[in-house]
């Protein structure tokens, strides 16, 4: 059985964002040879996620209001997580909801998806330098 490894590194100004990932991970799959296996893709840090869904801006605008509402960042001092020092407790929320990983299935090289599905990277606490793990297995 072969493994592969490999992290994707994420630079986001912004506080939140999500951002299409597919395109590397199948790289990923490409350059680890694997025709048949799996392959998991995890956020490297508490206040991010990796997800799959629809890529579509009317979505990913209402999942941006809709964690909003679940957890609001504002007003900091509401988290008693905060108090460390820190204004992300929301992020660490918002992670919790949407996941820290996917696993995939590979058949005849290719990510075996369903209609419309795609991988995410998503990011809800910015402004410093993240990463994503790709963990590819398989023959």
């Amino acid at each position: 059985m072969k493994s592969f490894r490999k992290e994707l590194w994420f630079d986001i100004p912004n506080r939140r964002a999500f951002i299409n990932i597919t395109g590397e991970v199948e790289a990923a799959l490409r350059e680890s040879g694997v025709r048949e296996g799996l392959v998991l893709v995890n956020a490297m840090h508490i206040t991010a996620s990796v997800f799959i869904n629809d890529d579509e801006s009317g979505l990913h605008h209402d999942y941006e209001q809709w964690l909003e509402k679940l957890a609001p960042h504002e007003p900091v001092s509401g988290y008693r997580h905060n108090r460390t020092g820190e204004d992300n407790a929301d992020a660490h929320m918002k992670r919790q909801v949407m996941g820290r990983e996917v696993v995939v299935a590979i058949t005849g090289g290719k990510l075996d998806f369903g209609p419309w599905e795609q991988i995410f990277y998503g990011e809800f606490d910015g402004g410093r330098r993240k990463r994503a793990l790709i963990k590819i297995i398989g023959e």
